[in-house]
């Protein structure tokens, strides 16, 4: 069955990154959904850590009834991530009362009335497409596995606020990382940080720190940007893709101490045991500690023998030019959020650079697939302000 799978759309974000919220934006999505029998929304379709789940539902209405148009007859399929985690915890709940013990399978097929009030919610909207949730994952064919990948920040070396939390968690409950042998190991960890945050987002909207952005910043004055990174520039400047503020002498002594602290505390971190940290945070560590991370975890889970595709890292591959030997058989389907932070001046020319997916044909391997690299970094800027409106 000829399927597309598309990750990381963060309908509802906070900051307006999230560009399918913007019809003019979806053409490109929607024509190749049209193309394929079957759709795979791999996890963090939802923002649900920036506010209420209403307003992140609100903003993906009309997403949802676009899709379900293109799809026609054809499958929807909706994997839950991190960040959209609270779209399957209720029956995660309920299989606690009465699984009697059995192990979380790889791949759980559930209908949405099944799952929670929010995926009917969606399978609603995505009429007259058959809709279909999984979790933690889905056989797309019989060699190859997809899930959101979020599993991975237990075992990732680069020191986010994510996998921090994680690795605290790892500590309370007495469950090390390295001794993972399924699925329920990294639900046992991680579930509980994702049901705090979400109830924190319910009740209020949350700051910089768990919204993301601060993470990002600090990536961003450790010096983790791409060279040539487009800062995002005041609104009356929609054509500035490479300009850059001046920092005060206060935020450049921040910056400096910053970066002076920031291996002593990875150390104290990492004498803590919390995690194998590195202080290391370049645009290549981050995608070679992902891919090591996500390694992990397949053969954790038993999956390695084929293609794993995720999502998640924001990071898709293989790229032209990148190292098959570092990817092997793992494939991401990069994201759907235009972060300027992350981005080089020119358009389309970093890596997570939004509008990719990943195309599964009957055979072949898995196949990343551009969409929005003809678009200017002055037409999302302005997209996405009309976005904040």
């Amino acid at each position: 069955m000829r399927t597309l799978l598309v990750s990381d759309l963060h309908m509802g974000s906070g900051s307006g990154s999230d560009v399918l919220r913007v019809p003019a934006l979806r053409a490109a999505l929607l024509d190749a959904v049209a193309d394929v029998e079957r759709l795979v929304l791999l996890g963090d379709m939802l923002e649900l850590r920036h506010g209420a789940p209403r307003e992140a539902l609100a903003a993906a209405g009309g997403l949802f009834e676009d899709l379900g148009r293109a799809l026609g007859d054809g499958e929807l399929i909706l994997v839950a991530g991190n960040h959209d985690h609270a779209l399957v915890e209720p029956w995660l709940a309920r299989r606690s009362e009465t699984a009697l013990g059995e192990p979380l399978a790889v791949e759980q097929l559930l209908s949405p009335q099944e799952v929670s009030p929010m995926a009917e919610r969606l399978a609603e909207w995505a009429a007259p497409a058959r809709v279909r949730v999984a979790y933690p994952g889905v056989w797309v064919r019989e060699d190859v596995y997809a899930m959101h990948g979020h599993y991975l920040d237990c075992h990732l070396t680069v020191p986010t606020l994510e996998r921090l939390s994680l690795g605290v968690m790892s500590r309370v409950i007495g469950r090390p990382a390295a001794g993972f042998t399924g699925a329920d190991d990294y639900e046992a960890v991680s579930s509980p940080v994702f049901a705090w945050r979400d109830a924190v987002s319910r009740g209020t909207r949350p700051g910089g720190t768990l919204n993301g952005m601060a993470t990002a910043n600090a990536w961003h004055a450790l010096g983790g940007a791409p060279k040539g990174a487009a800062d995002d520039p005041p609104a009356d400047r929609p054509n500035g893709a490479g300009h850059r503020r001046r920092r005060s002498p206060l935020a450049s002594f921040r910056r400096r101490a910053l970066i002076a602290a920031f291996p002593a505390a990875v150390a104290v971190l990492n004498h803590a045991r919390i995690g194998e940290l590195s202080s290391e945070i370049s645009g290549e560590e981050l995608r070679r500690a992902g891919l090591r991370a996500m390694r992990e975890v397949a053969e954790r889970l038993g999956v390695a023998d084929g293609y794993v595709v995720f999502g998640h890292t924001h990071r898709p591959g293989p790229l032209p030019g990148d190292d098959l030997k570092e990817w092997g058989r793992l494939v991401n389907t990069g994201s759907w959020t235009y972060s300027p932070i992350f981005l080089t001046d020119k358009p389309g020319e970093s890596p997570y650079w939004p509008g990719t997916c990943v195309l599964v044909e009957d055979s072949g391997p898995p196949l990343v697939r551009g969409l929005l690299g003809d678009r200017s970094h002055a037409e999302l800027r302005a997209l996405r302000r009309q976005a904040r409106r």
